[in-house]
C-alpha cells in the first residue's frame, strides 16, 4: 500500500504566496493550477489536496492575508492607536501584492465566494477595542471605520505611487496618524 503523500504548512504558505504574487500581478482569470503548482515547486495534486481548487485556494490567499495582517495589528495594540496605524503601514509595505489583493475585491470577484469573516473581523478587532476606550460604544464602528479609511487611503496611496510630487511618505503617514489622534484622543481618567 502506497505511503500518503503529507503536505507541510510550508508548501501551504509557499502556494499561499506564490498565488498572490501571481493573481497581483496577472489577475485571478489569467492564472492556471498548473502555473501556480509549478512556481511553487510543487504539484497540482498538491493544490487540490490542501485547497480542493483554484476558488479556495484564491478564498485562502484572502483569509491568510487578512489573519497575518490580525496578527500584525494584535501585537502592536497594547502599544495604542498610532502603533496599530505603523503596523498596518509596515505590514502592507511587507505585502504589497497580499494587501492589494484583499482591498482590490479583484479575488473575492473572480471566485464568486465570500471570505473568512472572522478573519476579517478578527483583523479590525484590535483597532475595535483601542477604540473603544476612546469614544462612547455607539460611536466606535464609525470610529474604526474612520480611522480604517484614512490609513488605508495614505497606504494605498503611497503602493500606487500615484501622489504628484510626495518625496516623504514617513511625513503624510505621520500626518495621516496626528489627524487620527486628533478626531480620537485618548479619554482622561475618571477621578
Amino acid at each position: 500500500m502506497a505511503r500518503p503523500i503529507a503536505h507541510t504548512a510550508e508548501l501551504r504558505d509557499r502556494l499561499l504566496d506564490v498565488t498572490a504574487d501571481m493573481v497581483d500581478a496577472k489577475g485571478p482569470e489569467r492564472i492556471s493550477l498548473r502555473e501556480i503548482a509549478q512556481a511553487a515547486d510543487t504539484s497540482t495534486s498538491a493544490v487540490y489536496a490542501l485547497f480542493g481548487g483554484k476558488t479556495q485556494l484564491l478564498v485562502a490567499v484572502i483569509d491568510h492575508g487578512f489573519t497575518s495582517f490580525g496578527i500584525a495589528q494584535a501585537e502592536s495594540e497594547s502599544s495604542g492607536l498610532r502603533a496599530l496605524g505603523r503596523a498596518y503601514r509596515s505590514w502592507a509595505k511587507a505585502n504589497p501584492a497580499l494587501y492589494r489583493l484583499m482591498f482590490g475585491g479583484a479575488i473575492t470577484a473572480a471566485a464568486d465566494c465570500d471570505t473568512d469573516k472572522d478573519a476579517t473581523a478578527g483583523a479590525m478587532a484590535p483597532l475595535v477595542r483601542t477604540l473603544a476606550l476612546r469614544v462612547p460604544e455607539a460611536q466606535v464602528m464609525p470610529a474604526a471605520m474612520t480611522v480604517w479609511a484614512q490609513v488605508h487611503g495614505a497606504v494605498s496611496l503611497e503602493l500606487a505611487a500615484v501622489a504628484p510630487e510626495v518625496d516623504d511618505w514617513d511625513a503624510v503617514y505621520d500626518a495621516v496618524l496626528d489627524a487620527v489622534e486628533r478626531a480620537f484622543p485618548p479619554t482622561a481618567p475618571s477621578a
